[in-house]
């Protein structure tokens, strides 16, 4: 090559990368990502003050935590393709402004319903945030390795705020009432309406498919039932009427897709998904997250009524690790450059399986150390693979479609939040109630209690002859722990499987 061909060349690339406006933009968007991800389980610390007050019947307090992913995961794909024909940053602010009147409207809900629909609400309005910062990331970022940085810092931001959550709650509730894990969103998005008009170019596709209402209501039809089930399969177990509702989600599926194949110009492209790389980094996605909420539903158990510290104290516990998967997330950046996906990110979820795997020996009082080192171990590979599958996904997808690429990223998401806690929650469940040995002399409602949760136990020893409570209260601890043993591995199992799908379908080229 011409030494001018190589200037020149050397002056596009140039061209092509952003100076500090891109990343002041990257703060901004980086805004709305710690809120929404937060938001999934903040509300968890919140539950007892809201059931003592708004007094909800048990399918209402189900309702208040699921109204909000249902609807968020059912309109993402939506979302996503709206902000790809009306502009991403419009529906961005839209999205801010909505959230942030609807969470205040939460925080002051005088009944149970109200705060389902506020709750509902928020998640149509998180649908509009979270697609669209991803895409407008791939389009502020058009050289690959500056992108890749920042969507380094986007998905450890997302994963560090499922993480963030149970601190923040516990500092709020510690001083504040319940509606402050609703009022924090109001502080958060306002610097985002004000700094992203300013910061944040807009961004659409030029060629952006026509407004489907059928297909709209299909997505909704198929995302719900399909979210639906795998809650009804946890909580009630397979007798339940969950394969109804999850056949109902796979009928409309079909006929979406079928939808999108014959239409001109579809709402999603489903070409999309015959990329490899776009699938196989989607699938690496969902069975990460299945792997950090799973761990995050049981360790925040252990941690408070085994251990027996406060929520706070809790919180505080899982530090270490949510800066683990920060860091590892961006050092993986200079790692992927170098070497091609389909080892990076194996390599790194080996990380993960051995976190899992200091979990089967942390039992009993004494594991705090033990737990936060599984942690650590669990961030660094959890951090790392997400960075480099979430920027395979923007990558193998064309610029113009990038707010559907980046809402079938958020859809896998949002699955894996909920199979996390659905799953390997529903299976620690059983197994807790499995192996319960509820020791002679404990009155009826304290095992009926018992056998419920963990927490009922604790609470239901409390109420005991104290040398009985701490017979009932080590019982529960040991089969909560042996449950603990069991899903590990089934959480290991599932890193694994991310592993190999990485390594058969990633590509070869760095």
């Amino acid at each position: 090559m011409h030494p001018e061909s190589i200037t020149e060349a050397i002056r596009a690339e140039q061209q092509q990368r952003v100076g500090w406006r891109g990343w002041a933009g990257l703060v901004v968007l980086m805004l709305p990502v710690l809120l929404v991800s937060v938001d999934n389980t903040v509300l968890s610390f919140a539950l007892p003050a809201i059931a003592l007050e708004l007094e909800p019947t048990s399918a209402q307090q189900l309702w208040i935590i699921d109204a909000y992913p249902l609807v968020l995961a059912g309109l993402l794909v939506t979302m996503g393709t709206l902000g790809d024909r009306f502009g991403r940053r419009r529906m961005l602010l839209l999205g801010a402004t909505g959230f942030a009147i609807v969470s205040a409207l939460a925080a002051f809900a005088p009944n149970a319903e109200l705060l389902i629909a506020a709750r509902a609400g928020m998640g149509v309005f998180g649908a509009m945030l979270m697609p669209s910062t991803l895409s407008l990331l791939r389009s502020i970022f058009t050289d690959r390795d500056q992108r890749r940085f920042a969507i380094a810092v986007w998905a450890s931001m997302f994963s560090a705020g499922a993480a963030l959550g149970p601190i923040v709650g516990g500092i709020l509730l510690e001083h504040f009432a319940w509606g402050s894990v609703f009022l924090m969103a109001v502080p958060v998005l306002i610097p985002l309406l004000v700094f992203a008009p300013l910061l944040v170019p807009e961004s659409r596709d030029p060629n952006p498919g026509r407004v489907d209402p059928i297909s709209i209501a299909l997505s909704m039809a198929t995302m719900v039932p399909i979210v639906y089930a795998i809650k009804e399969l946890a909580v009630h177990g397979i007798m339940s009427l969950a394969w109804l509702w999850f056949a109902m989600g796979i009928g409309f599926g079909w006929l979406f897709v079928r939808r999108q194949l014959r239409a001109v110009v579809p709402m999603l492209d489903m070409r999309l998904f015959r990329n490899p790389t776009f699938s196989g980094a989607l699938l690496v996605n969902l069975l990460s997250v299945v792997g950090l909420v799973g761990f995050l539903f049981f360790v925040a158990q252990h941690l408070q009524l085994i251990i027996g510290l406060s929520p706070m104290q809790a919180g505080f516990a899982l530090v270490p690790g949510l800066l683990a998967m920060i860091v590892s997330g961006l050092i993986i950046v200079p790692i992927a450059k170098r070497n091609p996906p389909r080892t990076v990110v194996p390599v790194a979820l080996v990380f993960s399986v051995l976190g899992y795997a200091l979990v089967t020996l942390a039992t009993g009082p004494e594991s705090l150390w033990l737990l936060i080192l599984a942690f650590v171990s669990l961030g660094i590979g959890i951090g790392a693979a997400e960075t480099v599958s979430n920027e395979l996904i923007l990558a193998s997808a064309p610029p113009a479609k990038a707010g559907a690429a980046s809402a079938v990223s958020e859809t896998a998401y949002e699955l894996g939040a909920v199979l996390g806690t659905a799953v390997i929650g529903g299976i620690l469940t059983a197994l807790y109630r499995t192996n319960l040995v509820v020791p002679p002399g404990v009155p009826a409602d304290a095992a009926d209690a018992a056998r419920e949760t963990l927490a009922g136990a604790v609470h239901a020893a409390d109420g005991l002859d104290p040398a009985l409570g701490a017979q009932l209260a080590d019982a529960a601890a040991h089969a909560f722990d042996a449950g603990v043993g069991v899903t590990a591995w089934i959480g290991a199992g599932l890193v694994v499987l991310a592993a190999v799908i990485a390594r058969t379908t990633l590509g070869r080229t760095r």
